[in-house]
């Protein structure tokens, strides 16, 4: 005769191994103890049992459901982001917050009866809709800068936008200027597209507006890349006479200028570029950091000039949105739930940083209060490879230098660190171990 303990041990190996799905919902209890072939007395306590240990829910009249891997596991992060095997991940860098879920299923109760659904599974337009043109001008308003709705374009995420964009404004064979530390996505862009990338010098104040000038006259530039506020990987934020310097630049040369704004939110009272020169810059954002990851937008705020090519590139590269995560996101943003996120990921950020400055304290680490990473000048004798590797052998991943840099430039000394995926308690035991594992500099793995 089954026991409720081993019949719940086989319940919980279905939810680990994922034939059963955060969602599902489990049969009613007698119907479950017909299948198991077991009392209904003994179904209720496997289900008492499963509850007990967070992996299922019970909702009054809806019956009994699969809780997410994250919430069973009593982490406050989704699975997404949760590392394999036990690695601490520190390359993806997906900021979430504990009432990150709660508020944003409180948005989508509306949006999921029947007639709205059925609404929402609709195609839609690179151009969305007016009210949520409307909404997305709320959601990219920043620093007394509101961006014009109708100029307001739609992708499935920020990545697409910025293929979308760079294929606009590039042809294949052409020059795109970057800062000399860059997105990694742009490299992978431009190699798809036979573009060209010209690394732009840059100090302590970001990108310098006269190395834009010095690569354009020695061959013409068609675009150039950048991120003013809080730039990947360095947490670089652009004072305002710097950013007025390249606006002035891009004018006087004519460049149109791509401003990548995906972290832009957490300096949300800083003005972007583009409201600096509107009429050369096309403003990229995203949901995926300021909402989560699995359901994201990107957002193309393009000048009128460029507003129909870039229209026609994102059709034709079949980067159009999903009207669902349009809707969601429009209801998001009205009931406040975009804001009250902004705000909570502002102030986490502020506590992961706290922990770096703690555990690093003593190395040469670059960052903001507001940044969700890092970027780490390693000591000698240690090498950005062999760092990483070793890393990777403690069961931590860390990004090198060599992959945020550009052409045949010599990659800095240092690694990236992305503090937004691990638990607190984890991120802080993994950047403990790191700054040991940099004070000892084992034989084996360094070399000068």
């Amino acid at each position: 005769m089954k026991d409720y303990q081993s019949v719940a041990d086989a319940v919980a190996e279905q939810i680990r191994s994922g034939a059963l799905r955060p969602g599902d919902r489990l049969p009613p209890q007698r119907e479950f103890a017909r299948q198991q072939g077991i009392a209904n007395s003994t179904a209720a306590r496997v289900y008492q049992e499963l509850a007990r240990r967070g992996l299922t829910v019970g909702e009054v009249g809806r019956g009994t459901f699969v809780r997410a891997v994250s919430a069973a596991s009593g982490a406050s992060l989704p699975a997404l982001t949760e590392p394999a095997a036990g690695r601490v991940d520190l390359e993806l860098n997906y900021p979430t917050v504990p009432e990150q879920s709660a508020l944003l299923a409180e948005g989508l109760g509306g949006l999921l009866r029947p007639d709205a659904l059925g609404y929402a599974l609709l195609p839609v337009g690179t151009a969305g809709l007016p009210a949520v043109q409307e909404s997305a001008a709320d959601t990219l308003a920043r620093g007394g800068w509101r961006p014009d709705p109708a100029r307001v374009l739609f992708a499935g995420n920020g990545r697409q936008a910025i293929s979308a964009v760079i294929t606009a404004l590039v042809p294949p064979g052409g020059r795109l200027g970057v800062e000399e530390l860059t997105y990694p996505v742009i490299k992978a862009v431009a190699a798809r597209l036979a573009i060209t990338l010209v690394p732009l010098a840059m100090d302590e104040d970001g990108l310098i507006p006269e190395a834009v000038a010095e690569a354009h006259a020695a061959a013409p530039l068609h675009a150039v890349y950048v991120q003013p506020r809080l730039h990947n990987p360095l947490s670089l934020t652009m004072p305002e006479q710097r950013i007025e310097r390249l606006a002035e630049v891009l004018l006087r040369l004519g460049l149109p200028a791509v401003e990548d704004a995906i972290w832009a939110f957490l300096r949300d009272e800083l003005p972007p570029l583009a409201a600096y020169a509107p009429e050369r810059t096309v403003l990229i954002d995203s949901l995926s950091k300021r909402i989560a990851p699995g359901l994201t937008l990107g957002f193309a705020v393009a000048p009128p000039a460029l507003t129909s090519e870039i229209a026609v590139s994102l059709r034709s590269g079949g980067w159009s949105p999903m009207r669902f995560a349009l809707e969601a996101a429009h209801r998001w943003q009205q009931d406040g739930t975009v804001k009250k996120l902004v705000v909570a990921k502002q102030r986490e950020a502020a506590v992961r940083q706290e922990i770096a400055a703690r555990h690093l304290d003593g190395f040469a680490v670059r960052s903001h209060p507001r940044s969700y990473h890092c970027w780490w000048q390693l000591p000698r004798p240690w090498r950005a490879d062999t760092f990483v590797a070793a890393a990777a052998r403690h069961g931590i991943g860390v990004v090198p230098a060599a992959a945020f840099t550009v052409g045949g430039s010599q990659a800095p000394n240092a690694v990236r660190l992305g503090l937004a995926s691990p638990q607190p308690e984890v991120l802080a035991q993994a950047l403990g171990r790191l700054a040991e594992l940099a004070r000892s500099a084992p034989d084996d793995l360094v070399t000068d």
